[in-house]
């Protein structure tokens, strides 16, 4: 079946607003970036829809999701709202759509899991905000968007489901949401020692999760170990009936928010590896607040999923859309010639250090 991306204009128009790490674009240049590729007809398109109430609290707290909605309404919260649903507080600003988004985020994922019901592929790149909790915000994530599209699934009778994670964060709203459910198997891949200081080694969830906290550095050749010696067997054994990778582009080089060192090849590699290994699969984004490197690896994410090729170097359409971005950080003041003119990245790869190996094996054995 072909894959179907989903998408909304609000990532167009939205923003946390100041010097927050979401002020800038991504789903949006992802999007204006498979359209002047060629690779976004029309036919292929879904627009993502506000989720409803009901449908949001099959997860979220009623009482959190109305003063979320509240939040919108009044551009601000009183005191005692932030301090117990944690909005406008900790990363997570009241902002003109602080409501709106998420839920269409939320709606989004929800349509992705409903569309690859029967099988089928979807990409929902506004999706992957992976640390919402139930009745409360939590790193730049208002909702939880990959639990309720798990939920989905799990409401057409699957008891079989794989979620993988290789944000540079770990995914802890999905795994504690799924605490002891058999039959989801969540799988993390993050950066050791960096918030929110979860996602051990040996940190099971009571036997439903895997974690595999890499070291800084890390290149593509040490995450590509992790994926085939420990991931790939771990999926290929359970045989999901779905899968939903959550790719979080916040690992590649150079990203402001994390110290990995990987390359989109290794986020290409991921997607090429785990398709052929459900009937269904959903794409997400998640982190990423490079505008240039996170559009450019989901846009190469997309573009793998069609088995386009990816060209040497861009088309003038293609490099019209990244040479219109700017960035507020020192690295947007001189950007290298290469995000501009290629999709995907040259190779980081290096020598797989013991401590991976270790972490790997002492992951596998928890």
């Amino acid at each position: 079946m072909t894959p179907l991306y989903i998408s909304n204009d609000i990532y167009r128009r939205s923003s946390y607003g100041g010097k927050h790490p979401l002020a800038v674009p991504r789903v949006s240049v992802c999007t204006d970036l498979c359209r002047a590729l060629g690779w976004l007809p029309d036919d292929v398109f879904r627009n993502a829809p506000m989720a409803t109430e009901a449908q949001l609290t099959r997860f979220h707290d009623p009482a959190y999701v109305a003063a979320l909605r509240q939040a919108e309404r009044d551009q601000a919260v009183t005191p005692s709202v932030r301090d117990r649903f944690r909005i406008n507080a900790d990363g997570n600003p009241v902002y003109r759509e602080v409501f709106s988004r998420p839920a269409i985020s939320a709606g989004g994922v929800m349509l992705a899991a409903r569309l690859t019901a029967e099988r089928g592929i979807a990409h929902c790149p506004g999706g992957g905000t992976h640390h919402g909790r139930a009745d409360r915000a939590a790193g730049f994530c208002f909702l939880n968007d990959p639990v309720l599209g798990l939920l989905t699934w799990l409401d057409h009778g699957f008891d079989n489901i794989v979620y993988l994670d290789i944000d540079a964060h770990h995914g802890d709203g999905v795994q504690d949401a799924f605490h002891g459910d058999r039959r989801v198997l969540t799988i993390s891949l993050h950066e050791a020692g960096r918030w929110p200081f979860t996602g051990l080694a040996a940190d099971t969830a009571g036997g439903t999760a895997r974690n595999f906290p890499l070291p800084a550095g890390c290149n593509d050749s040490e995450f590509a170990h992790v994926i085939d010696t420990a991931v790939l067997p771990l999926i290929r054994a359970r045989r999901p009936q779905a899968i939903m990778l959550q790719a979080g582009a916040d690992g590649l080089e150079e990203d402001p928010l994390a110290k990995l060192s990987l390359s989109n090849n290794a986020h290409r590699a991921v997607v090429q590896a785990i398709r052929p290994l459900a009937p269904r699969l959903a794409v997400l984004g998640g982190g990423g607040y490079n505008p240039w490197t996170t559009g450019r690896c989901w846009a190469l994410i997309w573009g793998t999923l069609n088995d386009h090729p990816i060209p040497d170097r861009l088309p003038p359409e293609a490099e019209a859309v990244l040479r219109g971005l700017t960035y507020p950080r020192a690295a947007g003041r001189n950007p290298p010639d290469h995000w501009f003119t290629t999709l995907q990245d040259a190779p980081r790869d290096g020598p797989i250090r013991d401590a991976v190996r270790r972490m790997t094996e002492e992951a596998l054995s928890a």
